[in-house]
C-alpha cells in the first residue's frame, strides 16, 4: 500500500496548488478514467480547481458511456485550453498524471511543458521513456490498477464519494485484473469490498464492461490460427484486411492465458492503415519484456506491446518468431 505510506507527502504537495490538471494515458480505458475521476473527487472536496485533460474525440465503449453519463459534471478541457486555465502564479499549477509514467503515452506531450510541478500515480513499471523531473512519483507495480491505488487514498483521506463514481473506479479494477484473474492481491479484493460499501454497483460495472458484439466477433477470429512456440507460448495474428483496436489485441492476449500450458501469449494485428501492433502477456513465470524490446516495443515484465510501420503482417510475425527462437537458445 505504497500510496497510503506516501499520503502525507502527497497531501502536502496537493495543498500547494489551487489549480490541478489531471491527465491519463492515450486510448483511455476504465482504469485511466476511473482513477482520474477518483482523484478529481478527492481534490474538489479540498476546494481545488480541477481540470481533466482529454484530447481524444473517440473512446472505447466503457469510457464513452461514463463521459456521456457525466456530461456537465466534470470540468473537461483539451490540451489546447490549458494555457488559458493556468494560474498566473506558477506554483499554484500542478499536473497530476495517472495510469502512466511515460512521456510517449500521455494524452498530450505538449501538456508536460506547461508545468514545473508534476505528480505521477501509476501501477506500471517505469521505462526508458519515463517522465523526467517530477515533484513526486508514486509507482506501485504490485497494485492491480491505478483505481486500486486511488481507492486506498479515498479510504485513507476518508473522502465521501458518490456511488456512481465508486462504480466507475470499481470497473477500472475489474478491467485491469481481467475479472480478478490477473495481478490480484488481498488489497485488490479489499478495494472492491470497500467500494461496494460506498455504494458501487456490480450490475452497473457489468454494463460499463459490456462489449460490442462486432468487436467481440472479430476478436474471436483471432483465436482460430494459434501457434504454440516452445510448448508454452501462444502466438496468433489477425487478417491483413482487418484493422483492430489496440485493446482488441490486448484482450485476446489475456484470453489466451486461460488455456492449459500457455505461460505467455503474443497477438499480432493491424491497428492502422499502415501500422501493425503486437500485444504480449505473461502469467508471471516468464519475462516477456526483453522480447518486446528486441522488437522495438516496451512495457512491463509481464505485459507490453510493440508497433511497426509500413511492414507486412507476415513480416512482423517472422520477426516475433525469430525473437522467440533466440529466447529459447
Amino acid at each position: 500500500m505504497l500510496i497510503v505510506e506516501k499520503k502525507k507527502e502527497l497531501r502536502r504537495e496537493l495543498r500547494k496548488s489551487n489549480n490541478i490538471f489531471i491527465m491519463a494515458h492515450k486510448n483511455l480505458d476504465l482504469d485511466a478514467i476511473g482513477s482520474s475521476i477518483g482523484m478529481y473527487n478527492i481534490l474538489t472536496k479540498q476546494n481545488k480547481n480541477c481540470y481533466l485533460i482529454i484530447d481524444e474525440k473517440e473512446q472505447e465503449p466503457g469510457v464513452a458511456k461514463v463521459l456521456r453519463e457525466l456530461e456537465g459534471c466534470l470540468n473537461i478541457i483539451e490540451s489546447t485550453q490549458i494555457e488559458e486555465c493556468l494560474s498566473k502564479v506558477d506554483s499554484n499549477n500542478l499536473l497530476l498524471i495517472l495510469d502512466t509514467a511515460k512521456t510517449d503515452l500521455v494524452q498530450s506531450k505538449k501538456a508536460l511543458d506547461y508545468f514545473g510541478r508534476k505528480i505521477i500515480i501509476d501501477h506500471h513499471e517505469p521505462g526508458k521513456t519515463s517522465i523526467k523531473n517530477v515533484t513526486l512519483e508514486i509507482i506501485d507495480d504490485h497494485a492491480s490498477s491505478t483505481c486500486e491505488m486511488v481507492c486506498q487514498l479515498i479510504e485513507a483521506y476518508k473522502v465521501e464519494i458518490d456511488p456512481y463514481y465508486c462504480t466507475v473506479i470499481l470497473s477500472g479494477i475489474v478491467l485491469d485484473t481481467n475479472n480478478y484473474t490477473l495481478k490480484t492481491t488481498n488489497d485488490t479484493f479489499y478495494a472492491a469490498y470497500y467500494l461496494t460499501t460506498l455504494g458501487a454497483s456490480v450490475k452497473k460495472v457489468q454494463y460499463l464492461l459490456k462489449q460490442d458484439l462486432k468487436d467481440y466477433t472479430e476478436r474471436q477470429k483471432l483465436l482460430t490460427g494459434i501457434k504454440m512456440v516452445n510448448n508454452n507460448i501462444a502466438v496468433t495474428k489477425g487478417s491483413p484486411y482487418t484493422i483492430y483496436r489496440r485493446e482488441d489485441l490486448a484482450k485476446t492476449a489475456d484470453t489466451l492465458l486461460f488455456f492449459d500450458d500457455v505461460e505467455a501469449s503474443f497477438v499480432i494485428g493491424k491497428i492502422g492503415k499502415d501500422t501493425i501492433g503486437i500485444s504480449g502477456r505473461s502469467m508471471g513465470n516468464m519475462n516477456i519484456l526483453p522480447i518486446l524490446e528486441k522488437l522495438g516495443g516496451g512495457g512491463e515484465d509481464y505485459n507490453g506491446a510493440a508497433k511497426f510501420e509500413n511492414i507486412a503482417i507476415s513480416k512482423v510475425e517472422e520477426k516475433l518468431m525469430q525473437a522467440l527462437a533466440k529466447k529459447k537458445r
